[in-house]
């Protein structure tokens, strides 16, 4: 972006200490996906299906982060793209089983959703702590940033949730939690795609103007 006097140039991932944190998050992901998705299935917990198939998402989009450091603008952009619509496409699906799951309402486990929500929180404020000072830069850095920002923000909306499932013995709290998450997906997915939509038109221009100076 530039400015009267100076241009600042934005982060693209190229450090060894991001790609430390980066390779670390990504183990971390993968580890609470397991142990969340086992979890929800037995707790019977949307919420916790929710944020377990949010790790997924973000074990995926991490590794496809880390392979396309270093490479032209308009490919870490496709990338981010990717990332960004299937942030969509998983906010959809919480959505449609969250909807379906209100016709059955069962209630799930509290005592399993607060174990599990607590412990899937201290994995994301490590993971948000390790990619802090990353947070700002282009499209494939910043959305991992906002992927591990959601997962910690969603594991306090599963620990509220249980919190909710306790006291009403309903299952209302936790399917409501569940499309809050949803949203958040969808609206980080926005501002994913927004960003490397607008990455991509730069990498055109730039390709245009180069091919005009050549000619």
């Amino acid at each position: 972006m530039s400015g009267c006097c100076h241009t600042t140039v934005t982060f693209e991932g190229l450090s060894p200490g991001f790609k430390r944190a980066l390779w670390a998050v990504i183990i971390i992901n993968a580890a609470m996906f397991t142990v969340e998705m086992t979890a929800g299935v037995l707790a019977q917990s949307q919420a916790l299906k929710a944020d377990a198939l949010d790790f997924l998402g973000d074990t995926t989009t991490y590794a496809i982060s880390l392979a396309v450091i270093g490479a032209p603008l308009a490919w870490r952009a496709r990338a981010a793209l990717f990332k960004g619509l299937s942030l969509a496409l998983l906010g959809l699906w919480v959505l449609g089983t969250t909807g379906y799951s209100v016709l059955i309402l069962e209630v799930p486990r509290a005592e399993t959703m607060g174990i599990v929500g607590f412990l899937a929180l201290a994995a994301n404020l490590i993971s948000v702590l390790l990619l802090l000072r990353y947070r700002n830069g282009d499209a494939n850095v910043r959305s991992v940033w906002l992927c591990s920002r959601n997962d910690a923000i969603g594991n306090v909306a599963v620990i509220a949730a249980a919190s909710g499932v306790w006291i009403t013995a309903s299952a209302w709290p936790d399917l409501i939690v569940a499309s809050v998450m949803a949203s958040l997906f969808l609206w980080s997915s926005f501002q994913i795609v927004r960003q490397a939509l607008g990455e991509l038109r730069h990498a055109r221009e730039h390709a245009d103007a180069a091919s005009t100076i050549m000619s």
